[in-house]
């Protein structure tokens, strides 16, 4: 029983995108992406700037894996294409990569990773297709974002408070974990993306 566990630094409802029943993620930690196989478990943590250093924004279990083509032409998912004019939940959408042909350049789309007037950022898009192009989803996932519940302290060692990820956490613990998170009788989005509340002056 697999559990990778990350510091959300910037919760948008971007990387992970809550939206349309599906919890999923595109974007950014490439590396767990690559790794991550389908049954394995995703927990994302709060980033200290805001205090939440022991807090969960967000976990799900990785049931569904596909590609950044994939992604973008399948029909479930054209609503998690982002509309940079749209509501917030609209702006963060996160389906923002595909190519014109098989082994042709990326394109990507005009997005939270763009850069302005939909130029292509080439730092975010080499990080985020660099090593693999899998995009991990969820359909059974608990998304708190701003109402994120501080972790039990037996589960404080799931909160690794530094850049990267980790998965070495011992099954027990894990199995533990996801006992105590299930019995809490939540399940979906349950919050709003910590940061929305930081930036009203986008609205």
């Amino acid at each position: 029983m697999v559990l990778f566990s990350y510091v959300v630094r910037w919760d948008h409802g971007f990387a992970p995108n809550p939206f349309c029943g599906v919890c999923s993620l595109a974007t950014c930690k490439p590396g767990l992406r690559k790794k991550a196989n389908a049954g394995d478990w995703v927990l994302g943590t709060g980033p200290s700037k805001r205090g939440l250093a022991d807090r969960a924004v967000f976990l799900m279990r990785v049931d569904e894996i596909t590609s950044f083509d994939a992604y973008w032409r399948d029909p479930r998912f054209l609503a998690k294409r982002p509309v940079l004019s749209g509501s917030f939940k609209v702006r963060f959408g996160d389906n923002i990569y595909h190519r014109a042909n098989l082994g042709s350049p990326w394109i990507q789309a005009d997005s939270r990773h763009s850069q302005h007037g939909a130029v292509a950022n080439q730092k975010n898009l080499n990080r985020d297709t660099g090593t693999t192009d899998k995009v991990l989803l969820s359909m059974n996932f608990k998304y708190w974002g701003d109402q994120a519940p501080q972790l039990p302290q037996q589960f404080a060692h799931f909160a690794i408070g530094r850049p990267g990820y980790k998965y070495d956490f011992p099954a027990a613990k894990v199995a533990a974990f996801l006992q105590w998170a299930d019995g809490l009788g939540q399940t979906g989005r349950l919050g709003d993306p910590i940061e929305w509340k930081w930036a009203r002056w986008w609205r």
